[in-house]
């Protein structure tokens, strides 16, 4: 028996050891009220900036938020969502889940997250995509008979 962690590995004669990190993402995925109407895009929004601020209050490593175009995820712009998070925290990372690069302009994603990542106090991540459907490509100009 040994008192060495079981997340470990070799490295030689020593042992690395690799702490465990939670983390939590979301789409921001439009919930309804109690009578079952669905809540407006901007109260969903807020709802998960409380859920990136209580993911903190909680212990939670990583808070991410998936670009989503469409009325069921209304989060088109996931890193203004995050300064807000950050704002509010001292600890958390935060970061995209994903960034759909293929509809974007790859410098003003560079430019969004390094000034998130400014404001955060260092954590901010950018997790890179091309996106699991097309249907919001044509808000972007794309025509899909050339992709």
């Amino acid at each position: 028996m040994t008192d060495q962690p079981t997340n470990s590995i070799a490295a030689g004669d020593e042992r690395t050891a690799f702490p465990l990190v939670l983390g939590l993402d979301t789409f921001g995925d439009r919930t309804n009220t109690v009578d079952g109407q669905p809540l407006s895009h901007a109260q969903t929004i807020r709802n998960v900036v409380e859920e990136g601020v209580l993911a903190e209050q909680v212990g939670v490593d990583f808070f991410g938020i998936g670009e989503h175009h469409t009325d069921y995820f209304p989060m088109p712009a996931a890193d203004v969502v995050l300064a807000s998070i950050a704002a509010r925290t001292q600890r958390i990372h935060l970061g995209s889940a994903v960034t759909v690069l293929s509809s974007d302009d790859p410098i003003r994603v560079f430019q969004r997250f390094s000034t998130l990542n400014a404001l955060s106090n260092g954590r901010a991540e950018v997790i890179l995509g091309r996106g699991s459907s097309i249907e919001s490509f044509p808000l972007f100009g794309y025509d899909l008979s050339d992709l």
